[in-house]
């Protein structure tokens, strides 16, 4: 007791002991880091987590592009419970809305604009993907701590709304052109600002076209809005939001981790044989042969289940250890022009537009000039009766392994898709369920909602 009134004692003149009694603060787990040391993970947690994680590998199968390689029932026979989806809620808002939270507070602080507008671009694109999935979802009354454990959801018109302002704010921070930039910590453009500036245009265009059919909004509106901020949109490949990984273990992409490894997840027949019937070149670049009996051959799902060596895997391209998991692309943002453009001006206008979408996934895959030109004189040519079904179909073949195929299906009704083998509903999801973490902590009238039970937009 002694030596402790005298530690006090000398703490108390020279102010410098704090560290010594403070027993209760983890020097491996700081609680105050600087924004650099903030920025990185949540990026990472953005790409690996919610757009390559449990969620986004449910979405593929419902899409009908990958398969379990086991029997029915399961998840791609539409099999899911609540609590299944408590790792996927936790981390959108406790490592990755919460963390971007304090990353804007701190940059606000500071004074370090360009800090601000990768916090609230970043946050605009979580809240898109956990809304587009959800529905109505907590935020504006979601980070009060214990002022407030049971916030209530927002509407997800509400949610697009916040969205669209977080877009517009990030924009006119980077417009600030202060002198502190992010390097090596932004893990998606190496502080590039500028292709930051480009993908805020872009998801702002992304997010008008998902409301072309919600209520009390028009397509005409909505496509206006779209070509506008496309104007200022990504201009070329190297502006596409993408996350790379070294591919060395322990930092291995999150869907070679979903394929390969565990050998328990396949394509879906849905998927390869599309590309096989209309004689797709890039049908060997997305697609690897079978093992055994080496063909392009995909899982029928729902059906009696054989050796994973029978079925096909993406190629490395796509899932191989260092591939990359592509987000928001240049192509994508030719597609939603086009679509847009069909709406403004008809098909006519649209088709140089979604010509030169194709060739733009192509030439990232590599594929020979004069297959994408053979493959072009078959479905290249748009029409009045199947444009928007051709637009979207290339779409969602550029945007393999999206979670935007998923709101383009239920937007548009293509890629047509029918009911799997022995489904467990009576239809194909249209959302994924309220985890039962949420139903049990902040129970809120929306979690009754069903997997067949549309959101807002999906009028």
């Amino acid at each position: 007791m002694k030596k402790l009134l005298i530690i006090l004692f000398v703490c108390t003149l020279a102010g410098s002991c704090k560290k010594f009694i403070d027993v209760n603060h983890d020097p491996n787990n700081p609680q105050d880091v600087q924004e650099a040391l903030l920025l990185a993970p949540v990026e990472l947690a953005i790409s690996h987590l919610q757009n390559g994680g449990k969620a986004a590998f449910i979405i593929q199968t419902y899409m009908q592009n990958s398969a379990l390689a086991q029997d029915a029932p399961n998840t791609d026979t539409y099999r899911l419970a609540n609590v299944e989806l408590d790792g996927e809620w936790s981390d959108v808002y406790v490592r990755i809305l919460n963390n971007l939270r304090i990353l804007i507070q701190k940059s606000e602080a500071s004074g370090k604009s360009n800090y601000v507008a990768l916090g609230k671009i970043l946050t605009a694109f979580t809240l898109g993907t956990a809304t587009d999935i959800w529905g109505d979802i907590p935020y504006s009354q979601a980070f009060k701590g214990v002022d407030d454990l049971k916030p209530a959801y927002d509407k997800q018109e509400d949610i697009y709304k916040t969205m669209q302002q977080l877009l517009d704010d990030g924009i006119a921070e980077i417009n600030k052109n202060h002198a502190t930039i992010p390097g090596k910590d932004d893990l998606y453009y190496n502080g590039k600002m500028e292709s930051w500036k480009r993908l805020a245009y872009t998801l702002k265009a992304r997010y008008y076209m998902h409301l072309i059919k919600a209520p009390g909004y028009t397509a005409a509106n909505q496509a206006t809005l779209a070509l506008d901020a496309l104007q200022n949109g990504l201009q070329a490949v190297t502006d596409d939001f993408r996350m790379t990984y070294p591919g060395a273990a322990g930092q291995e992409s999150p869907w070679f981790l979903n394929f390969q490894p565990r050998y328990t997840v396949v394509l879906a027949s849905t998927f390869v044989d599309s590309l096989i019937s209309r004689n797709d070149p890039r049908l060997s670049k997305i697609v690897k042969k079978s093992v055994s009996g080496g063909l392009y051959r995909g899982r029928v799902i729902g059906s009696t289940i054989e050796s994973p060596d029978s079925y096909s895997f993406p190629t490395d391209f796509y899932a191989g250890i260092g591939a990359p998991n592509n987000l928001l692309t240049y192509s994508e943002a030719l597609f939603l022009k086009s679509e847009a453009t069909l709406i403004k001006a008809g098909f006519a206008a649209a088709q140089p537009i979604y010509t030169q979408a194709v060739q733009s996934n192509m030439t990232k895959l590599s594929v020979a000039a004069g297959d994408v030109n053979a493959y072009l004189a078959t479905r290249g040519t748009l029409t009045a009766a199947k444009a928007l079904q051709l637009i979207i179909e290339e779409k969602a073949i550029a945007n393999y392994l999206s979670l935007e195929t998923f709101t383009d299906w239920r937007r548009t009704g293509f890629p047509a898709l029918s009911l799997v083998k022995n489904a467990v509903t009576t239809s194909i999801p249209r959302r994924l369920l309220y985890p039962q973490s949420e139903q049990i902590n902040n129970p809120q009238p929306q979690q009754a909602a069903k997997l067949t039970d549309k959101v807002w937009w999906d009028n």
